[in-house]
């Protein structure tokens, strides 16, 4: 694998050689002096350019990055369509390197710096950046809930448990891994995430999906939030989505006794919901 230090070389000195680009930034975890370095963090490269046409027409100007294992151009699917503006490339290369490049036009700079805080920039042609920023991570911060964001979680919550029964008394499992997953296990997550934040503060980011929320919760209740994704069958999804709802409710409680917000009435009304639709309809 090229080192860091050749990554950033190989950029910047692609950029300086090429009058099209007058600007290079980089993005995400890169930038993020909280985040522990790893061989698997992408470079997320963006050139600020005269004509992105110009790059877009033909992709060999690529070739100087490396061979490619596989490439993907969100603007150029029909079946992903790309949520943001300009024109990317998310590459993958035979030594491992990662290397998500954007091309933005030179009108999107002032635009651009509002979108992101972890930011750094590389290389300014023209010194159109009087103060670079400098790169934090505020913005995904744990954020302290409302009492409205408290509610809104808990309803969102067990307004959904009723859809994975659905599912599971209809005997269509997916219907019902799709809501549990997508939504009751993203409103159980955020709740563990509030109480993390009411015994630690909310100063810091336990990173994207979650992904270092192990590191702040104690052993026994990661032990049964994992417990909560095994849904192969049927006997496992009724047991995991208990487990979640046994889980949310231990959360959410501790969570409004620690903000003294009210504990909303959702939960004994659909636990009571869920035990009359699995007697009617589960044989053990």
């Amino acid at each position: 694998m090229r080192s860091e230090k050749q990554i950033y070389e190989m950029i910047l000195n692609f950029a300086k050689s090429d009058e099209r680009i007058r600007m290079v930034t980089l993005e995400g975890s890169r930038t993020n002096v909280n985040i522990p370095s790893d061989d698997f963090q992408d470079y997320d490269i963006t050139y600020f350019v005269t004509d992105i046409q110009s790059f877009t027409a033909d992709d060999s100007w690529l070739n100087v990055f490396g061979e490619r294992l596989i490439m993907q151009k969100p603007e150029d699917m029909e079946l992903f369509p790309a949520e943001e503006k300009g024109f990317s490339y998310l590459m993958l290369f035979y030594d491992d390197v990662k290397i998500d490049l954007t091309l933005l036009s030179l009108d999107l700079i002032d635009e651009y710096f509002t979108w992101d805080k972890l930011v750094k920039l590389l290389l300014d042609k023209d010194n159109r950046i009087y103060q670079p920023p400098v790169p934090t991570d505020i913005d995904y911060h744990l954020q302290c809930p409302t009492a409205r964001m408290f509610d809104d979680c808990c309803n969102e919550f067990w307004n959904t448990i009723p859809y994975v029964v659905k599912g599971l008394c209809r005997k269509e499992i997916l219907f019902a891994i799709d809501h549990m997953n997508d939504v009751v296990r993203k409103e159980l997550l955020r709740m563990i995430s509030w109480v993390v934040g009411t015994e630690q503060g909310f100063h810091f980011s336990i990173g994207k999906n979650y992904k270092f929320l192990e590191r702040y919760v104690p052993k026994e209740l990661w032990e049964r939030l994992m417990m909560t994704y095994q849904m192969a069958s049927y006997t496992q999804m009724w047991k995991s989505l208990e487990q979640c709802m046994t889980l949310f409710r231990e959360v959410s409680k501790e969570a409004a006794q620690r903000l003294n917000y009210p504990y909303p009435p959702y939960d004994e009304k659909i636990s009571a919901y869920v035990i009359r639709q699995k007697e009617k309809y589960v044989s053990e």
